[in-house]
């Protein structure tokens, strides 16, 4: 098959673009890589509980007030609850906050927790939708429930910080589980900073698969489901390559809504939660951005090790749905802060982590999603572009696969939260096929975010949820 000269010179300058900026890429995550390796290993040769052992002590912990905003999620809010008043810490407040359900989410937390409604004077800090009521466990004194008209996710937040009595809170997602010992190392760096760390974030792992009893993991497993595999998978990627090194150089952007915890007078000041579709990025973006404008030295940090496990989506259809939503909140919060880009005033965060946010994590879908199209035109010509198509297959192979088994392989040399050698083995295999199948489907997805975010479409939709707590 023949092609002119003319459209042979478009296809591969494109190509030559796509190529070496998947060599930047990937050179760029190597380092990510290297990063993580070291500041894991340095981590994982201290022991793993002493440290945190004297922080049981009272006088030694700052309080914390934990936010489990909930809207119909009666499936899993109970496993959350058990397992946030399980918790090894020693004082700390659970705040639920009923953000207008129309299940019966209310009523389960009523009958299970004896909560009595109580008078409850709200300090109105940040604007949310009217409170309708007020409860406390008569089983558990530290336990509230806020109930309040809906408002979304940002606004009930916002709510149960009004609500809190403790200088720190931390948001937990409805559907979250947490190991008993997460809080005291998630809280270890902000209790060590003496100030300096106003935001501390820990990993989140996929429960599918799990065995959870009354919301205490009781054995960890992988799900059968090849979509479910690969979704562990990324999140190691995410979590121990792309989250400890950004947070090794105070660059990071995101601490997950799933498990974060926050100083609670520079949340206020910054605004609290904005609300768009990804509230907690957005967050900690303009807590970034106030820091730097008040010229004041904090730091927002990841650690690797303390984890809430969480249900992912099992279908196509509600994975899809999240990942486009995702990368949708990711651009929102790029656009609303796009005076940070490239603007030396805000040093580090200007001009090296949002450009990276920006060029590689939302750009790249857009060009993985070309190169794609390339391969397969090229494929399709033969001679020199099937040359060209190899080529850009390898790299896309090192780009997914490799990258990602190079994240299993961290995982089983460091944290090890995966005992069973099959599970590992089975982690190992399924990330070699990752760009056979799986991340060509993200790709697609998160472009359909950008399309969404330019139709301006609004809203969470839907995510149905099975439960993953006995």
């Amino acid at each position: 098959m023949n092609i002119s000269d003319a459209w042979g010179n478009v296809l591969l300058g494109i190509g030559w673009f796509v190529l070496i900026y998947m060599i930047l890429v990937i050179s760029f995550y190597t380092i990510l890589l290297v990063t993580s390796m070291f500041q894991l290993r340095k981590s994982y040769q201290l022991d793993d509980w002493e440290p945190y052992e004297e922080l049981l002590h009272l006088s030694q912990t700052k309080p914390v007030s934990i936010l489990v905003p909930a809207y119909n999620e009666s499936v899993g809010i109970m496993a959350t609850v058990r397992s946030l008043l399980s918790i090894e810490y020693p004082e700390y407040e659970v705040i639920i906050v009923n953000d207008g359900s129309t299940d019966d989410s209310l009523e389960k937390l009523i009958e299970t927790f004896q909560l009595v409604k109580i008078k409850w004077v709200i300090r109105q800090q940040l604007e949310t939708q009217p409170v309708k009521a007020v409860y406390q466990s008569k089983l558990y004194k530290n336990l509230l429930v806020v109930d309040k008209e809906n408002g979304g996710k940002a606004d009930a937040l916002n709510a149960g910080i009004n609500v809190s009595n403790f200088p720190y809170f931390c948001s937990i997602d409805g559907d979250s589980v947490l190991e008993r010992s997460a809080f005291l190392k998630v809280m270890k760096p902000i209790i060590e900073s003496d100030g300096d760390v106003i935001a501390s974030g820990g990993s989140i792992r996929i429960a599918n698969g799990c065995d959870i009893e009354s919301g205490e993991i009781v054995k960890i497993g992988l799900s059968r489901s090849p979509l479910v595999v690969m979704q562990v998978i990324e999140y190691l990627r995410a979590f121990l390559m792309g989250r400890i090194g950004l947070s090794r150089h105070n660059l990071l952007l995101i601490v997950s809504g799933a498990f974060g915890v926050f100083s609670k007078s520079w949340v206020i000041r910054a605004g609290g939660y904005a609300h768009t579709v990804g509230e907690d990025m957005e967050l900690v973006v303009r807590l970034h951005r106030f820091v730097k404008e008040e010229k004041a030295d904090k730091q927002i940090v990841y650690v690797p090790d303390p984890v809430s496990w969480t249900e992912a989506p099992e279908s196509m259809k509600y994975l899809r749905r999240q990942r486009s939503r995702w990368h949708r909140g990711l651009f929102e919060s790029l656009w609303i802060h796009k005076k940070l880009l490239f603007n030396p005033k805000y040093g580090s965060i200007g001009m090296v982590s949002m450009p990276y946010f920006l060029i590689i994590e939302f750009l790249g879908p857009v060009v993985e999603l070309t190169g794609y199209l390339i391969m397969i035109v090229s494929l399709l010509f033969g001679g020199v572009y099937l040359e060209f198509a190899i080529l850009l297959f390898l790299l896309s192979i090192f780009y997914g696969s490799i990258l990602s088994m190079s994240a299993v392989l961290l995982e089983e040399w460091t944290i090890r939260k995966y005992p069973k050698a099959s599970d590992i083995t089975k982690l190992f295999f399924y990330s070699l096929t990752e760009t056979l199948w799986y991340r060509p489907l993200t790709v697609l997805w998160r472009c359909e975010g950008i399309i969404d975010f330019l139709r301006k479409k609004r809203g969470w939709g839907e995510m149905a949820r099975k439960g993953v707590s006995k």
